[in-house]
């Protein structure tokens, strides 16, 4: 729901005037309840996203190669498992890459440790992150790709896995995913290895202060006259309850006056507002959330 106010007092010379204009917005927010995929107003958390997350939900290839590479094995076979348990369809989509065409080629009989390998044309090797991860994840990662591409020596004993580093490999196949995906490995990434920050936000207000210099363009013989300002003031900026950010801003406005009175006049017009900055509001008052612990 949308709820504004707004009123001015002024003082005129002439056909020039001065006003102080206040304003007030607020926006509630909307989110998606449990039951259904309607949108509803709703008091919504929001996660803060670190470093991996972001680079999943954002698609950043490359830092999200070097991120990955500086995690712990530990850490990232606890993202693995938890991936596998609540989304397995997800898991079968990194580190998966089919088949070999040649009868020659392939993986004999594990895809442990070969994440970039693909299996033999008519094996049946489970294609995940987790089967690449294997058993000696924790202790090899990022070493989770073979160092035998392609050739007799796979299908013979497995070529050489958990040789070359995979974490390209992984973050390739993470940014490849689709929308929603990416929003479930980056809640699971900031569960299982970032820990993370939730913060709640309730409505967006915006209180407007503005002090405008206004004229009238032609004021002689006429009952109906136009006029034009110009205003410049600041909005103070409010995302989280108690936490009000102030902004610069500037308006520009018009329309049309009428004189039902020597005392009192109606106005008619439209405004153009804009709040001058980069739109990021900083030092939001968030609550700790850490990440979960395998015991």
């Amino acid at each position: 729901m949308l709820v504004a106010m707004e009123g001015s007092v002024g003082y005129g010379i002439g056909g020039a005037r001065v006003e102080l204009e206040i304003g007030y917005e607020r926006f509630k927010t909307k989110g998606i309840r449990d039951s259904g995929s309607k949108e509803d107003e709703a008091d919504t958390v929001y996660l803060l996203a670190k470093e991996l997350a972001y680079d999943v939900v954002t698609g950043q290839t490359d830092k999200l190669t070097a991120a990955l590479a500086k995690t712990s094995g530990k850490d990232f076979v606890q993202f693995a498992k938890a991936l596998n348990i609540s989304n397995s369809e997800i898991d079968k989509k990194v580190c998966s890459r089919g088949k070999a065409g040649d009868s020659n080629d392939g993986l004999k009989n594990s895809k442990a440790g070969s994440c970039d390998s693909k299996d033999q044309s008519s094996g049946s090797l489970e294609q995940s992150l987790t089967a690449a991860l294997g058993d000696k994840g924790a202790e090899k990662w990022p070493k989770i790709n073979n160092g035998t591409e392609v050739g007799s020596e796979l299908k013979s004993n497995n070529g050489k896995p958990y040789e070359k580093d995979a974490s390209g490999t992984v973050a390739k196949d993470l940014v490849a995913l689709n929308s929603d995906e990416k929003t479930i490995v980056a809640g699971l990434l900031a569960k299982t290895i970032e820990g993370g920050e939730v913060v709640e936000i309730r409505a967006v207000s915006s209180t407007s202060v503005m002090v405008n210099a206004c004229y009238d363009l032609l004021s002689e013989g006429l009952g109906v006259v136009p006029y034009a300002c110009v205003g410049l003031g600041g909005n103070f900026v409010g995302v989280v309850d108690g936490h009000i950010t102030p902004k610069l801003a500037y308006r520009l406005k018009a329309g049309l006056s009428y004189q039902l009175s020597p005392e009192i006049s109606a106005f008619v017009g439209g405004f153009y507002h804009r709040v001058v900055g980069d739109g990021v509001y900083d030092d939001l008052p968030a609550q700790l959330q850490c990440k979960s612990q395998k015991t």
